[in-house]
């Protein structure tokens, strides 16, 4: 008895826990966007390296997902491809402010970082 009620217990947490692994495009936004305003507030060096790196995660989780204005096209297609594109180009930001903050220099990180607002608008614009 006491086996099958760990057993049943155990299944019900891995359920609950299942969607909180694999998050849709969303909620990685939703992490893009919660983390930028972390990175742009904080003057804490381990919460801004945290923050950024929770940014590239999101990132890069989000380009296994497709937007729904490209949803049906193939993985090869032009649009994908320009989509995929410009989650490397932010991406790339992200390193470059992350290494800047692991550097310790906070307001470069800063500076860096208001970069990520132009490519968010610009990506946007294209796929939302």
């Amino acid at each position: 008895m006491r086996k099958l009620l760990i057993a049943m217990l155990s299944s019900a947490l891995l359920c609950a826990a299942t969607p909180l692994l694999a998050q849709d495009l969303e909620g990685d936004m939703d992490v893009l966007k919660g983390a930028l305003r972390t990175v742009q507030k904080t003057d804490d060096k381990a919460e801004m390296v945290r923050a950024l790196s929770d940014m590239r995660t999101a990132a890069s989780d989000a380009k296994t997902r497709t937007p729904d204005k490209l949803e049906g096209q193939p993985a090869d297609s032009a649009q994908v491809k320009d989509y995929h594109a410009e989650l490397d180009k932010l991406i790339g930001q992200i390193d470059d402010s992350l290494k800047l903050a692991n550097a310790g220099d906070l307001a470069g990180a800063k500076e860096q970082a208001k970069q990520f607002a132009a490519t968010r608008d610009e990506g946007h614009k294209k796929f939302r």
